[in-house]
């Protein structure tokens, strides 16, 4: 078969890679494309076969070995596929004749799902490598060969829409190359169903589709079939049972690649007992895993610890398990498609419980330790990584809501580290966990005054305070708190209830009796060695004295919280004194002072994706930027997206609320309607990224695009075609047309004046002229 063949269906979303291997063959004599099964590899290498035939005089010839199951047949498979014309020497064994017809000519072999064959594999390559110097080898496995001088190229799944960004990636993929995933499955949608195209109506729909399949192209090309019977929606709803569902592949394909199941039948078919073990074992964990929860969940008597590393090594090796590395520490993950495979098998087994009851004991174990271990230097890493594994918690907390008995270890769970759900932004879920859990909890019997439910009891009002509940709910929860802290003897937990009794009186603006509260706090965490919680106490009492009481007072709480927190190496109360403090500041008729403390407080709470604090620390940036109206009105439509995060009632900090809605309103007042509106929109439509970037830098470039985004920007607005740009920054013209889309998407514009045109409003000059020359600064003069 040779390269080069027309193609049936178009190649999409592949440029970049197709490119880089390209590269890698110029140098390297042997390039593996290694990846899942249906990822895509054998389009990429043909498509790189057929780019680079000019660079091979006698030939690209592709051997595909799909079905070839005999590696002694191996050599003779290859050497058909060579074509060569001449016959084989009579006596002459197959790889001597390989050897012999490859010479010293220049050629390119593609060697065509080697997986199941990777031994013999290896070995021929080997041999034809040593003996033929003009050959180069392009092969696609599910592994590695593993001989010298190799060049690995591991082939990902195609790019989806973010997927903390549904809805918005949903708007985006309505322009094809937002998302290559989307794009294909619109182009082999139109294919079954002339006329198709994503629309308003299930943008959002096709976006979470390809995203729930892992941008892996043969599910979604599998999925797109479907369009002929539903739609995308419906689709999206049975995707629970995705191997049912993904059938129906091409007639003229092996057996393995007709079917979602089949494909990955054939993985788990080349496995050893033990990785097919790990595999199913493995299938408990949501989103990933480590070393160490491997070791606690999956390890006994059938595949001992020892064993572990070995079968994990293997399974990585088979593109079955992916590895990244992240600040010296190894984590591991399956695709989804793949996770639910190993989860069916894990189910047939029978062990499905007891790996769920292990993996819970782990995540149990790992929260408390974060808890212990939370004040102090490895708080900004407790946090990462408890984001991280944020899915295995989310797992750990359904078991116990599915398994009787298990309630009040789901309680444990759920408030160790006591701020999680504040510092990671998740407030409502959070309060839908603690809820669901209480009630569960509450059905078994027992006193609510026992201290596991007492300290859910007082973490779920917290964070219902923090969403702005309503009065009388709040009251009414406070003192069911207070009662049960009380005849449980629970002291701690009734100090918590003064701290939130202490927070509702800061938001009346009862300065003083919130400073009272927070003293009495203090003083019982003291007396109880919870230093951690004293300082909270204390950092709030001078937030309290920042705005309606003693400056001095508060600086000095200030000082004290600050030294105690860098003594221990911690960053989130320090983020809150010097969010005090730019309180301070403001209160002195200090905005540059003020922006500083601001500034350095979100850079120590940001890590923790603390938004409610953040959006505190904004609200003061915002407010010393009255003389830069456009910048505080953007500001204002970061604080809406803040918010809005969060997930309650709130548009500001309730003790805030008055300052800004009079901020606000002189803001509308400086700016028109429509340039407020404007600037308000890229606010409150930049991602968490950009919105940070200009809270603490500030409007260095365009407002709400990336770097490199500001620059295709300014080259638009000087007059420069794609093509032109893509010369001046050195990039692909595709590339170019990609952020010149993109850019328009997120500004709403529709043309690339309109593109210019506010280009050169941030940058304080002139529209194009309409004379076609350059623009000029605004208020320059027009004669000589």
């Amino acid at each position: 078969m040779r390269a080069g063949a027309g193609e049936l269906t178009s190649l999409i979303g592949r440029r970049a890679e197709c490119s880089r291997v390209a590269q890698l063959l110029s140098g390297a004599r042997l390039v593996t494309l290694t990846g899942v099964g249906g990822v895509g590899k054998t389009r990429v290498a043909l498509r790189v076969a057929s780019d680079v035939t000019g660079s091979f005089p006698d030939g690209v010839h592709v051997a595909e070995l799909a079905d070839l199951r005999d590696a002694e047949l191996l050599a003779t498979s290859v050497l058909g596929a060579l074509d060569a014309g001449r016959p084989v020497r009579p006596g002459a064994g197959t790889t001597a004749a390989l050897v012999d017809r490859l010479g010293e000519r220049r050629v390119l072999l593609v060697l065509d799902n080697c997986e199941h064959l990777v031994d013999a594999c290896a070995r021929l390559v080997d041999t034809l490598l040593r003996a033929a110097p003009g050959l180069r080898v392009l092969a696609t496995s599910r592994q590695p060969l593993g001989i010298a001088g190799e060049q690995v190229f591991p082939v990902e799944p195609l790019p989806v829409p973010e997927a903390g960004d549904v809805a918005g990636a949903g708007r985006r993929a309505r322009t094809p190359s937002g998302s290559p995933a989307v794009a294909l499955f619109a182009e082999r949608a139109a294919a079954v169903l002339p006329g198709f195209t994503v629309t308003e109506a299930d943008a959002d729909a096709v976006a979470e589709l390809v995203r729930r399949l892992d941008g892996l192209p043969f599910a979604i090309e599998l999925a797109a079939a479907r369009v002929r019977s539903l739609t995308p929606q419906e689709i999206l709803e049975r995707l629970t049972d995705r191997f049912t569902l993904l059938t129906g592949g091409s007639r003229v394909a092996v057996d393995r690649q007709r079917t979602l199941r089949a494909l990955i039948d054939w993985s788990h078919e080349l496995c050893t007992e033990h990785e097919r073990l790990l595999w199913a074992r493995a299938s408990v964990f949501r989103g990933g895993f480590d070393l160490e929860g491997l070791a606690r969940v999956c390890a006994d008597d059938r595949l001992p610890a020892a064993s572990l590393l070995d079968a994990l090594d293997a399974l990585v090796a088979k593109s079955i398990v992916n590895c990244r590395r992240n600040n010296g520490r190894s984590t591991y993950h399956m695709l989804e498609t793949v996770r639910e495979y190993g989860h069916e098998r894990l189910v047939a087994s029978g062990s499905l419980d007891a790996l769920r009851a292990r993996h819970l004991d782990h995540y149990t174990e790992l929260t408390a330790r974060a808890g212990q271990e939370w004040f102090g230097p490895r708080q900004v890493d407790w946090f990462t990584r408890l984001r991280t594994d944020h899915p295995n918690l989310r797992a750990a907390l359904e078991f116990c809501l599915e398994r009787p008995g298990r309630a009040r270890a789901g309680l444990a769970l759920a408030v160790s580290p006591r701020h999680y759900w504040l510092t990671a932004g998740l407030l409502s879920e959070g309060r839908r966990w603690l809820s669901l859990l209480l009630a569960a909890d509450r059905a078994r019997g027992g006193p609510d005054t026992e201290e596991a439910r007492v300290r859910a009891l007082v973490t779920d009002t917290y964070l219902g305070i923090l969403q702005g509940a309503p009065d009388d709910e709040v009251a009414g929860a406070l003192a069911a708190c207070e009662e049960a802290a009380r005849l449980g003897g629970h002291r701690r937990e009734a100090a918590w209830v003064r701290h939130h009794h202490g927070i509702l009186a800061v938001w009346r603006e009862d300065f003083a009796g919130a400073a009272g509260l927070f003293v009495r706090a203090y003083t019982e965490f003291r007396a109880r060695g919870c230093l951690d919680a004293a300082l909270e106490c204390r950092v709030k009492f001078a937030i309290a004295h920042a705005y309606g009481g003693d400056v001095a007072t508060a600086a000095e709480a200030c000082g004290e919280v600050e030294d105690a927190a860098r003594e221990r190496g911690e960053s989130w109360l320090r983020g809150m004194a010097l969010l005090a403090r730019a309180l301070l500041a403001r209160r002195a008729g200090a905005p540059g002072e003020a922006i500083g403390h601001a500034r350095a407080a979100i850079g120590l709470l940001r890590p923790f994706e603390d938004w409610w604090d953040v959006a505190m620390c904004v609200e003061v940036i915002a407010w010393s930027m009255r003389d830069a109206p456009r910048s505080a009105a953007r500001l204002l439509g970061v604080l809406h997206q803040l918010w809005g995060s969060l997930g309650g009632r709130l548009g500001a900090a309730p003790f805030m609320r008055g300052q800004h809605l009079r901020f606000d309103a002189g803001v509308r007042e400086a700016l028109s309607g429509a340039v407020f509106e404007r600037e308000f929109r890229r606010g409150a439509r930049a991602t968490v990224d950009e919105a940070m970037a200009y809270a603490l830098d500030g409007p260095a470039g365009a407002p709400g695009l990336t770097r490199r985004e500001s620059q295709v920007a300014e080259l638009v607005a000087a007059g420069l075609t794609n093509k032109e740009i893509a010369v001046r920054l050195t990039i692909a013209q595709r590339t170019a047309e990609n952020h010149v889309e993109r850019i328009l998407g997120k500004l709403g514009f529709t043309s690339r004046t309109q593109l210019a045109v506010w280009t050169y409003e941030q940058q304080g000059v002139t529209g194009p002229r309409a004379d076609g020359g350059r623009p000029r600064p605004v208020g320059s003069g027009g004669g000589r």
